[in-house]
């Protein structure tokens, strides 16, 4: 065991997106000293476990930490989102983050960066290379990083019994098969299910090759309204409209997403499915065509053992072979967890405080840390937003989300944080839109103001009325 250890401001446990958009931002609000600690070699989380064809589900442009633009700002021209912001790839997020933490962090010498770590009870630092443990102290606080446990099929294996001669992968091995298989088996029904079908089909598989066992069908955000860019302001604003009109007038739960989806609001991959999940992934039309071209999906509950000539499930099996290969995809994603109080005696705990946007939520609490002087006044305007599971987590995350920024508003320097912050583009569009002379933006501007007050107050009810969970 080391000695000496080392002391800083703050022990930030984590270099995944969330810690990096969190140190990031005190490093520029204050003049604090941080040891940041990871497992992994390299910063970037779970960005560095994940298979070679994942690319961000939103745009580059609002994603990373606040001091440093993540891609071009370009608009894709080719693919399933052409005409839609570019999605960075998970290399270019890996290298990213690993400039940041080089150029900016360990640059600026106030950080010190111990991968191949654990962080152990007691404030300690073990080595996974040499067992060297090191002991941490924290002046100010432990910043917890770790809180969204994000879990991938790469890291989690699957949860149900293999017989050893079945081939099963998981995504990261997908672009390696050398040995052709008779078709391919998708197991799950989230966002990296997704991701290897569309990638199955851009290698010309024909769909009839894909059998896809979906235990639960999701709904989506759609991505083109989702563009924080001026040349598009119109249906990204639309859809905040879309969002509080639909909830003003829905008789309940079930109307709420039906007027969403005839808004193409959110989106479905199978019309005659009710979505019992929801995640937050977004998809374009253009996609959501591909996905419906495969037509052999499996519901019949959850697998339970694979076979050499069969896939088990709850409700039933499915006649495989030898030469199928089984793609798992079932990992839990990011589980949901309990919340707690962000910020707390000598610790923080990351967890999302926005619908959906982890690293600006990260980016936010440090701007509270380092602006707000006790941790009553930091809590009140830092509460966590559940994690989406179900879509019934949809209303929960719209009116947490909106509590939170009417609270905001009424904080100058947050307000006036918010309007410059890189990594809360539509903030910054919506100020942009609310000096343009264009009729139609004005409209969209009224039509939100006259429909917000009412739409959360019946996203209210409408939870109440369902006990806070609910069928959904």
């Amino acid at each position: 065991m080391s000695d000496a250890g080392i002391a800083a401001d703050y022990v930030v446990i984590g270099a995944g997106a969330a810690a990096m958009a969190f140190t990031d931002t005190l490093l520029t609000e204050t003049d604090a000293t941080f040891v940041m600690v990871d497992r992994r070699s390299r910063p970037g989380g779970h960005w560095n476990d994940a298979y070679p064809f994942v690319r961000l589900h939103s745009a580059a442009t609002f994603y990373g930490v606040n001091s440093a633009p993540l891609g071009c700002g370009r608009i894709d021209q080719v693919g399933w989102n052409s005409g839609h912001l570019e999605l960075s790839s998970g290399a270019a997020i890996c290298g990213y983050f690993d400039d940041v933490m080089r150029h900016r962090f360990l640059a600026s010498g106030r950080v010190t960066f111990l991968p191949n770590h654990e962080y152990e009870p007691g404030g300690f630092a073990a080595s996974r290379l040499t067992g060297t443990r090191t002991i941490l102290h924290a002046r100010r606080r432990v910043v917890d990083g770790s809180h969204a446990d994000t879990r991938l099929p790469s890291t989690h294996p699957p949860s149900f019994p293999v017989a050893p001669s079945v081939r099963l992968v998981t995504p990261d091995a997908l672009p390696g098969i050398t040995r052709p298989a008779t078709d391919f088996v998708i197991i799950g029904g989230g966002k990296t299910a997704i991701d290897c079908v569309l990638w199955l089909l851009e290698q010309d598989l024909p769909p009839e090759r894909i059998f896809w066992i979906r235990p639960r069908d999701s709904w989506f955000y759609n991505r083109k309204r989702m563009q924080p860019q001026s040349d598009v302001a119109a249906e990204t604003i639309e859809q905040y409209v879309i969002d509080m009109e639909s909830a003003r007038d829905a008789k309940n739960i079930d109307d709420l997403f039906r007027r969403l989806e005839t808004k193409n609001a959110l989106l479905r991959i199978d019309p005659e499915v009710t979505p019992t999940m929801f995640h937050c992934a977004t998809v374009t039309e253009a996609e959501l065509s591909q996905l419906r071209r495969v037509r052999n999906v499996i519901r019949k509950g959850r697998v339970t053992a694979i076979e050499p000539d069969r896939v088990m499930l709850e409700h039933g099996d499915i006649p495989t072979c030898r030469e199928t290969v089984h793609i798992h995809c079932a990992a839990s994603g990011v589980p949901v967890r309990p919340s707690e109080p962000v910020f707390q005696d000598g610790r923080i705990v990351l967890q999302f405080i926005q619908h959906c946007w982890p690293t600006f939520s990260a980016a936010a609490i440090a701007f509270l840390e380092a602006r707000r002087s006790d941790d009553a006044a930091r809590n009140r305007l830092a509460v966590p937003v559940r994690m989406a599971d179900r879509p019934i987590d949809w209303l929960r995350g719209e009116l947490a989300s909106r509590e939170n920024e009417a609270l905001w508003f009424a904080e100058p320097d947050l307000a006036e944080w918010r309007a410059a912050a890189r990594l809360d583009g539509f903030t910054r569009l919506f100020l942009a839109v609310e000096k343009s002379p264009d009729p139609a933006l004005r409209d969209l501007l009224n039509r939100l103001e006259a429909a917000s007050g009412p739409g959360i107050a019946r996203i209210r009810t409408l939870l109440e009325a369902a006990g806070g969970a609910g069928h959904m």
